[in-house]
């Protein structure tokens, strides 16, 4: 839900945000936690090797479990859900019992997940087709909504993860693969014995989020960018007014006005349809 404010200064007028007040309001679990180091773009000999970053308020990071088939045969309980600074996405922290033991995790939290809801994973059959319940994709149905999709088996879940992500199902090709149309039109052949989670991905109004001034982007480790024509030669390939009305490129003198720059070959066959021309 979005939350605006009250127009009492000329940043908070500006201001969207998203509504947390049903999130959890306590700190992380502390054994899933762990402090996140500051390197302000540079590298272990202090030199700028990303641009325009700075240190940023202080965050914890949550460990999540992306490889859902550790949980394969085991009932899981939402315990909570909880906001991560690292992240678009809302985190859910679940309850399960291995070897007689109780144990948590967190994973990326589905749209619509209530606490208290029982989450399966299944690797040898068919599931109730509920957020956040996940299953090899071999028993998906075609056209079903799914999250957190694997590439390789056992990697972990790689595409949809971001808020309001999702990917389809679209069918299977003639040796048994599966075909997955991703959100920008994309469509790629996957191992039908990749896991995927049902569902799409929580705080989908993050898109809509307006922080009203710069000092809040400043806080988020974002410095102010630079144009490169505002810049001298020596600091950038469009540096300097008299720069022969050349096109828009980086630093390094490479374009950056549309060229295809994909050079990973070795994944080509796996794309069945490019995504969507802007």
């Amino acid at each position: 839900m979005i939350k605006r404010y009250k127009p009492t200064t000329s940043s908070i007028r500006q201001k969207v945000s998203v509504d947390r007040s049903h999130l959890w309001k306590g700190s992380p679990l502390k054994s899933l936690s762990e402090g996140v180091a500051h390197t302000g773009g540079r590298n272990n000999q202090g030199r700028i090797t990303v641009r325009y970053k700075t240190s940023h308020m202080r965050k914890v990071l949550r460990t999540v479990l992306f490889k859902r088939y550790q949980l394969d045969g085991i009932t899981a309980e939402v315990v909570r859900i909880e906001y991560d600074p690292n992240r678009s996405a809302h985190l859910a922290l679940l309850k399960y019992n291995k070897d007689n033991k109780e144990e948590f995790c967190y994973i990326i939290a589905p749209k619509d997940i209530k606490i208290g809801q029982k989450l399966e994973t299944s690797s040898t059959k068919r599931i109730d087709f509920l957020p956040g319940n996940a299953m090899k994709l071999e028993f998906i149905k075609d056209g079903t909504t799914v999250h957190c999709v694997e590439l390789k088996v056992g990697a972990g879940a790689i595409l949809a993860r971001s808020a309001g992500a999702s990917a389809q199902i679209v069918g299977k090709d003639e040796k048994g693969r599966i075909i997955v149309r991703l959100s920008s039109g994309e469509e790629k052949i996957i191992d039908k014995n990749c896991y995927a989670t049902i569902g799409s991905v929580s705080n989908e109004d993050h898109s809509n989020i307006v922080l009203g001034k710069a000092g809040a982007s400043f806080w988020r480790g974002r410095r102010p960018h630079v144009r490169g024509i505002a810049m001298n030669p020596v600091d950038h390939s469009m540096g300097g007014r008299a720069n022969g009305g050349r096109h828009p490129s980086s630093p390094q003198g490479l374009c950056a006005k549309g060229k295809k720059t994909r050079k990973n070959k070795r994944t080509t066959h796996t794309i069945v349809k490019g995504r969507k021309r802007k």
